[in-house]
């Protein structure tokens, strides 16, 4: 059985990540008291159904949030395959949604104002992101991007092979929270300092002919795909169904752009059988 445990701040879309999962062949369930997660894995099991996408949250206040861990470590839990997606989003963020839906927050009242809502929310919370396996910050994400998001990451293909994602990004906006494995190739020539190039991308023709120029952008390749194929097939026999492999330069724009592109298109050649996925987050559009 397959279990994605879906959890987080009220706003910062849990319901969009539950109807992908639907979309996709998960049997969903919103707002799963922690208690009953052992009944609906011994159920499960019995039925011989596989694939679980469930959210909790503390819009049920007798949840007993702090009981997941133990509960995840339990027998019937702890064989099957499981992980934790926790969606949050920034104090303005998650205001402005429910200024523009008009929707009262699960834990407002006449005495508690939204944002005191949202920082009572985040206290019960804890324990949840504590064992989280993916914490993602939707502040800055579009309906679309968290849409494809989930199900890149949770759709293989019907096969048993972790799924690789390579994503760039740009370090003055931050490492993805999400990723499993940073390379930092900032050390690089930067096609930003050409005025012709300055403004295109790492999938533009004209960057990656000035990249491949490059010696230490080889190297860098060469030492990145030599490392990984190594010890790709270390994390696939741990039973991770999935490895997001982020390469980052300053912007995001072109160095890691270039690389992602590269790494990606030779792990797709050598291993067919394995889903390989990118995703360049500072650009305007994604793969």
């Amino acid at each position: 059985m397959q279990l994605i445990i879906i959890s987080g701040s009220s706003g910062s879309g849990k319901s969009t990540a539950l109807n992908v999962l639907e979309d996709i062949g998960f049997t969903c369930i919103d707002n799963l008291p922690v208690s009953l997660l052992t009944t609906l894995a011994e159920h499960s099991a019995a039925i011989n159904d596989t694939r679980y996408a469930i959210s909790i949250d503390a819009r049920n206040h007798c949840n007993d949030l702090e009981k997941l861990p133990a509960i995840l470590e339990s027998k019937a839990i702890a064989k099957l395959q499981h992980q934790i997606l926790f969606l949050d989003a920034n104090d303005d963020a998650l205001i402005q949604r429910f200024s523009e839906t008009r929707r009262k927050h699960p834990l407002s009242s006449h005495i508690t104002d939204l944002h005191e809502a949202i920082v009572e929310e985040r206290r019960l919370l804890r324990p949840v992101l504590e064992v989280a396996d993916i914490t993602i910050d939707t502040s800055d994400m579009k309906y679309h991007d968290l849409r494809d998001f989930v199900k890149r990451r949770f759709m293989t293909d019907g096969n048993d092979n972790a799924a690789i994602m390579f994503q760039s990004f740009g370090f003055k906006y931050g490492i993805p929270k999400d990723a499993d494995l940073v390379f930092d190739v900032r050390c690089l020539p930067n096609p930003h300092w050409k005025p012709e190039l300055r403004a295109l991308t790492g999938k533009d023709l004209a960057v990656a002919q000035f990249l491949n120029q490059q010696v230490p952008v080889e190297e860098m390749f060469q030492d990145i795909q030599q490392f990984l194929t190594r010890w790709l097939p270390r994390y696939q026999e741990n039973n991770r169904s999935y490895i997001t492999i982020a390469i980052g330069c300053t912007g995001g724009q072109h160095r890691s752009v270039y690389l992602c592109e590269r790494l990606s298109q030779y792990f797709n050649t050598v291993d067919i059988s394995t889903n390989i996925q990118r995703r360049h987050r500072e650009l305007s559009h994604n793969d």
